[in-house]
C-alpha cells in the first residue's frame, strides 16, 4: 500500500469484521422477518444495505491476506479482481441506500399524507434493483482493468502514480503468464500509464455521480427532516431529539467514511496520480460497515426489540449459570465445613484411648 503500515491495515481489518459481521448478522434476521411479515420500503432498502454490508465483510478477509503478506497477492488471481470488484461495489452501494433512505425519512416528514397513500414497497424494490445496477455497471472497470494491457504499454506505475525506474522494479511488479496476460504480484495496486489515462478520469467520474450528487441530496434531505421536526409541536422531546441525532449522525457517517477516499479521486485527476493517502482515506470507508448497524438500531425499533429479547436470553442464562456456580460453591462449602468439623471432633473410642 503507498502509505498504510501493514499493523494499521489489519487493525482496522479486523475490528470492522468482528465489530461488523454480528452485528450485520442481527440487523439481516430482523429485516428479513419484518420485510417478509409486513414489508416496508424503508425495511426493505435497510435490508440490501444490510446485505451489501454483509458482502464487504465476506470478502473482507482477502484483503487481511493480502496485507499480511505485505501487499503481495499469493492467492488464486481470479480472486484479485473479484475481490476488489465487491470491495469498492459495495462501498458505493452503502453510499446510494443510505440517501434512499434519507429521501424516504424526508417525503414521509415532509408529506406525510401524500406518501403515506402512495407509499408502496414495490417502489422500494424497484429502487434496490436500480441501485444494484447502476453499482454493478460503474464498478465493473475494477474487475476489468487488471486485465487491461495494450501492447507495447510497459512502464509500470508504482503505488504513488510514479513509474519504475529499473528492470529489476518493474520485474518484481509484473510477471506475465504462459497467454501472455500481466499477473501481478501486487493486486489492483501498479497501473499502467494506459490504464491511468482510464482510470484517474472514471474515479472523478465515480465522485460526483456515486458520491457528490447522493451527498447532496442527503444533505437537503436531512436538513429539512430536522427543520419540520423543530416545528412539529405534537412530538416528544425523546422521539425528536432522537431522529435529529439520526439524521446527523448518518451525514457524519455518510461525509467522514466516504469523503476523504472520494477527494482522493479529484486529487488524482488534478495530479496526473494516485495520491500516497489514498489508502488511509480508503480505510474510512472501510469502517462503515460496522457503523451502519447503529444506525439501523437507531432507526429500527424492531432491530432495537431483536437485540434486547437476544440480551435478556443471555443474562438469564448467565444468571442461571451463576445461580448454579454459587449453589455448587455452597454445598462444597458445606461439605467442607461438615468434614472438617468431623475432623475437629474426637470420637469417643479416641477419647478413651487418650
Amino acid at each position: 500500500m503507498q502509505e498504510c503500515q501493514t499493523q494499521l491495515c489489519l487493525s482496522v481489518y479486523i475490528i470492522t469484521f468482528v465489530t461488523g459481521f454480528p452485528t450485520n448478522i442481527l440487523a439481516f434476521y430482523t429485516f428479513t422477518l419484518k420485510v417478509r411479515r409486513k414489508p416496508t420500503p424503508i425495511d426493505i432498502l435497510l435490508l440490501n444495505l444490510t446485505v451489501s454490508d454483509l458482502l464487504f465483510l465476506i470478502f473482507l478477509p482477502f484483503k487481511m491476506q493480502e496485507v499480511a503478506n505485505h501487499m503481495t497477492w499469493n492467492m488464486p488471481y481470479f480472486l484479485c479482481p473479484l475481490s476488489g470488484f465487491i470491495f469498492y461495489m459495495t462501498i458505493y452501494n452503502s453510499t446510494l441506500f443510505l440517501t434512499a433512505v434519507s429521501v424516504e425519512r424526508y417525503l414521509g416528514v415532509a408529506f406525510p399524507i401524500r406518501h403515506s397513500l402512495g407509499r408502496r414497497p414495490v417502489y422500494a424494490v424497484l429502487a434496490s434493483i436500480f441501485i444494484w445496477v447502476i453499482c454493478f455497471m460503474h464498478l465493473s472497470i475494477v474487475f476489468i482493468m487488471p486485465y487491461y494491457n495494450p501492447v507495447g504499454d510497459k512502464h509500470v506505475s508504482t503505488g504513488d502514480g510514479g513509474v519504475g525506474d529499473n528492470g529489476t522494479r518493474l520485474e518484481l511488479a509484473v510477471t506475465t503468464t504462459t497467454t501472455g496476460h500481466p499477473r501481478p504480484h501486487v493486486c489492483y495496486e501498479n497501473f499502467t500509464h494506459a490504464q491511468l489515462e482510464i482510470l484517474l478520469p472514471y474515479r472523478l467520474e465515480l465522485c460526483i455521480v456515486l458520491f457528490c450528487i447522493p451527498l447532496l441530496i442527503c444533505s437537503f434531505c436531512y436538513v429539512n427532516f430536522i427543520r419540520i421536526l423543530l416545528r412539529l409541536p405534537n412530538i416528544s422531546r425523546r422521539r425528536r431529539l432522537r431522529a435529529i441525532g439520526l439524521a446527523l449522525g448518518t451525514l457524519v457517517v455518510f461525509a467522514l467514511c466516504f469523503g476523504p477516499y472520494n477527494v482522493s479521486h479529484v486529487v488524482g485527476m488534478v495530479t496526473d496520480k494516485s495520491p500516497r493517502w489514498r489508502d488511509l482515506a480508503l480505510l474510512l470507508s472501510t469502517f462503515n460497515a460496522c457503523l451502519d448497524p447503529f444506525i439501523f438500531y437507531v432507526s429500527s425499533p424492531e432491530v432495537r426489540s431483536t437485540l434486547g429479547d437476544m440480551l435478556n436470553g443471555i443474562c438469564s442464562r448467565v444468571v442461571r449459570v451463576w445461580d448454579c456456580a454459587r449453589l455448587h460453591q455452597c454445598c462444597v462449602w458445606r461439605m467442607d465445613a461438615s468434614q472438617t468439623k468431623k475432623a475437629t471432633f474426637p470420637k469417643p473410642d479416641e477419647i478413651n484411648a487418650v
